[in-house]
């Protein structure tokens, strides 16, 4: 009996398009100049000794960090201190009406309807914590929040990992048997499944599948009973 729902954001319910061609390009007009802005303030200044540490070079001037920042987004890094650094500007453009975080309508009828039917569900993203609640605080359907119990990014581990879901799962009140992980990435569903969750893949933007996981196109097509 599956009772609580671990999801992926990007490919899943949202649209890849949304971050490659709305935030991350944002993000790399903005964070230049949100860092020489911002850089002495605590949370900014505590991710510039991050990337810092990430080259290697603790002495690193605010022109080299900014240069590896930008090239870490054009590589699409997942390294977590430009991650944490984008949902800071991210931030900006959200309560600037920049734009609204894009979500997929069978997504957001899917997650209403698991949720009044007693499961908690919980977000597993590269993206961090601060970009997620943003997304999900300014989404197109308004603050839906309330839908999500608890968050988790990087810092328990790679998205591809299997000591990641176990982390997750010893941080969660469940069983690994009675939590479904729903990405689009195949790579992601092997390690949840070698951790002990049961998987869903979503198929949106023709990416590659495996046998080794159940597959839908869209939440409209789920099927509880199969992970009964």
């Amino acid at each position: 009996m599956i009772k609580a729902i671990l999801t992926d954001i990007e490919g899943t319910i949202t649209r890849i398009s949304f971050v490659k061609e709305i935030l991350f390009p944002y993000a790399a007009a903005h964070l230049p100049q949100f860092i020489r802005d911002h850089q002495h303030d605590t949370a900014v200044a505590e991710q510039i000794s991050a990337v810092r540490a990430e080259l290697d070079n603790a002495n690193a001037d605010i022109d080299t960090v900014i240069a590896a920042l930008l090239e870490w987004i054009a590589a699409d890094k997942k390294i977590t201190p430009l991650k944490q650094l984008q949902g800071l500007v991210w931030q900006f453009g959200y309560t600037n009406g920049d734009f609204t975080g894009h979500l997929y309508e069978d997504a957001y009828q899917f997650l209403t309807q698991q949720k009044a039917d007693g499961r908690n569900l919980y977000v597993y993203s590269s993206g961090s914590v601060k970009a997620q609640q943003l997304l999900f605080a300014y989404s197109d359907h308004g603050d839906i929040r309330p839908l999500f119990s608890d968050y988790f990014d990087t810092k328990v581990g790679a998205k591809q990992e299997v000591s990641a879901y176990q982390n997750i799962i010893a941080a969660l009140p469940y069983e690994a048997e009675q939590i479904l992980f729903l990405s689009d990435i195949v790579a992601e569903l092997d390690a949840a499944k070698a951790a002990g969750m049961h998987t869903l893949q979503l198929f949106r933007d023709a990416q590659a599948t495996s046998p080794e996981h159940p597959v839908i196109s869209s939440f409209e097509h789920f099927d509880e009973g199969a992970f009964s």
